[in-house]
């Protein structure tokens, strides 16, 4: 398996993480490697920020 297809699967892995309501420290990679930044990334991109969640309910 390749570099690229593991951060890509990081990604999508913390996008699902971050969709089920999974705590960030959920994160099954080390601190001291890429994918960890990867899935963090992916998890971001499915969690609303607060103020999106006020907005919503308006």
């Amino acid at each position: 398996m390749g570099t690229r297809q593991q951060i890509v699967e990081a990604v999508l892995a913390g996008r699902e993480a971050g969709q089920r309501g999974d705590r960030v420290s959920a994160c099954p990679h080390p601190a001291t490697s890429l994918l960890r930044t990867a899935w963090i990334r992916g998890y971001a991109q499915a969690r609303p920020l607060p103020t999106q969640q006020e907005d919503d309910g308006k």
